[in-house]
C-alpha cells in the first residue's frame, strides 16, 4: 500500500487520518471541503493528508480508497470513485448501509475494475479505532484482509464471499440494540412521570436479569441522546434492510424517530444520574 484514499473526513475519516499516518500516503476527500469553515475542513491542518479539489483527484492512483461517508452518500461515493479508480485498487465500504445499498456500490466498483469489499463495523469506531472488530464481505474480502491487517486493522473477519450479509448482520443487530435504546427512553420517560422508574427496573431484573438495570438504563439512554442523529439515520438503513427482506420496517421505523427525536436532548446525558437525566428531558419537554 503506497496511496490510501479517505473518502469523507468526519469523525471516522479523521481517526483513519491520524492512525494512517506514515503508513502510506494519504489522500482526502469530503463534499463538505467546499466549505472552508466545515468541521471537516478546519480538522484538515491537524492531519497528514493531502486534500483532493474533486474525489476524483483524491482517488487517482490509490491503491486502497476507504468510504466513510454518510449511509445516504454510499452509491455517490462509489461512483465518484469508479470514475478513475485504478485496475485493481481495493475499496472498503465502512458505511452504514444496507445490504441492498452496498450491493449497488460494489457492483459500480467492480465494473469499473476495482475490487470492493464491505465491511460491517460491528462496534463503535473508537475506542478501538483500526482494531475495531468488522466483518468483511464480498469475492475480495481474504485478499485485503491479508493488506489490511499490517495498517493495524486487527479486528478483520473474513464472515462471507457475499455482499450483503456482513451488513444484514449488522443492520439487524441495530434493530435489537438501538431498539433497546428507544423502549428504555419511552419507558422510563412515562415511569418518571408516574413516580414508578425504580419498581419497573426492578421487576425488569425478574425476566432478564442484569447485575444494575438502573446504570444499564442511564447508560443505553444516554446513548440514544448524545448520538441519535447518527442512530436515527442507521436505523433508517435498517429500516431498509427490513423492507428489503420483504418484512414491513414497522418498529425499525419507529426506532428512528424516537432516535431522531432523542437528539433534541443532547445535553442531558452528561447527567451521571438516570432520574436527573430524566427530569431534564421532560423539563424540556414540558
Amino acid at each position: 500500500m503506497t496511496r490510501i484514499c479517505l473518502i469523507g473526513f468526519g469523525e471516522v475519516g479523521q481517526i483513519l487520518a491520524t492512525d494512517l499516518a506514515g503508513k502510506a500516503e494519504l489522500t482526502a476527500y469530503d463534499l463538505l471541503f467546499a466549505d472552508p469553515s466545515s468541521p471537516p475542513s478546519r480538522a484538515l491542518p491537524n492531519h497528514a493528508v493531502r486534500a483532493g479539489a474533486s474525489a476524483a483527484e483524491a482517488v487517482a492512483g490509490a491503491d486502497l480508497i476507504l468510504s466513510a461517508v454518510t449511509a445516504a452518500q454510499d452509491v455517490e461515493a462509489a461512483r465518484a470513485a469508479a470514475g478513475v479508480i485504478g485496475k485493481g485498487c481495493f475499496f472498503l465500504d465502512l458505511n452504514s448501509a444496507s445490504p441492498g445499498m452496498k450491493q449497488a456500490s460494489a457492483q459500480i466498483i467492480d465494473a469499473a475494475g476495482g475490487r470492493y469489499v464491505e465491511a460491517a463495523v460491528m462496534a463503535p469506531f473508537p475506542p478501538k479505532r483500526l482494531a475495531s472488530p468488522m466483518l468483511l464481505g464480498g469475492p475480495h474480502a481474504g485478499a485485503l484482509l491479508e493488506l489490511a491487517a499490517p495498517l493495524g486493522f486487527t479486528g478483520l473477519t473474513v464472515f462471507s464471499d457475499q455482499v450483503g450479509q456482513a451488513s444484514a448482520t449488522k443492520m439487524c443487530r441495530s434493530v435489537m440494540i438501538k431498539g433497546i435504546e428507544a423502549l428504555l427512553t419511552e419507558s422510563m420517560l412515562a415511569a418518571r412521570h408516574y413516580g414508578v422508574e425504580a419498581t419497573v427496573l426492578a421487576s425488569l431484573s425478574d425476566l432478564l436479569p442484569l447485575p444494575d438495570w438502573e446504570a444499564t438504563a442511564r447508560y443505553m439512554i444516554s446513548r440514544a441522546l448524545e448520538h441519535g442523529v447518527r442512530r436515527a439515520e442507521e436505523m433508517r438503513e435498517a429500516a431498509r434492510t427490513v423492507e428489503e427482506a420483504g418484512v414491513a420496517p414497522t418498529m425499525s421505523a419507529a426506532i428512528a424517530q424516537r432516535q431522531d427525536w432523542a437528539a433534541g436532548f443532547k445535553a442531558a446525558h452528561t447527567q451521571t444520574d438516570l432520574g436527573a437525566m430524566l427530569d431534564h428531558i421532560i423539563r424540556k419537554t414540558a
